[in-house]
């Protein structure tokens, strides 16, 4: 029963290890996703952003300008989108990988938690079936 528990509380430590290991995949996920969620809106501002100049002059240079940066800057959006849609896929396979670990954790604490139950009700039962103990003080007056 002894090993039994050791393993267990091995198999705990390493639960625990791969736990935390997961939780920071799982923020470093949800990071990305941050961070290219942001670029995805900063470029779509930028894409925005780009009009043609009103002056007569420059009209012409200007809207070839315009329209090539425009060009660039979708580009960059539709990759931009891309990588979110990959972040999103990746968080949701570290949330996913999170909540697995978590459920092998959690298992391994109810085993050691029936363990611990078991071996209670072991000592309340050996105490039941001993004989009971009736020590004599002194001897009869």
């Amino acid at each position: 029963m002894a090993r039994k528990g050791a393993a267990l509380d091995r198999i705990l430590r390493v639960r625990d290890v791969q736990l935390g290991m997961v939780r920071a995949e799982e923020a470093r996920a949800q990071e990305k996703l941050a961070s290219e969620t942001a670029l995805r809106d900063r470029i779509a501002a930028l894409a925005a952003n780009i009009a043609p100049v009103t002056d007569a002059a420059a009209a012409a240079f200007s809207l070839k300008a315009a329209a090539h940066y425009r060009e660039r800057l979708h580009q960059s959006a539709s990759a931009a989108e891309a990588r979110v849609a990959q972040a999103v896929a990746q968080a949701e396979r570290a949330a996913d990988a999170t909540r697995e670990a978590r459920r092998d954790q959690s298992a391994i604490e109810k085993l050691i938690a029936k363990r611990a139950t078991e071996a209670a009700l072991k000592e309340m039962r050996a105490l039941q079936n001993a004989p009971p103990i009736r020590k004599v003080r002194h001897d009869p007056c």
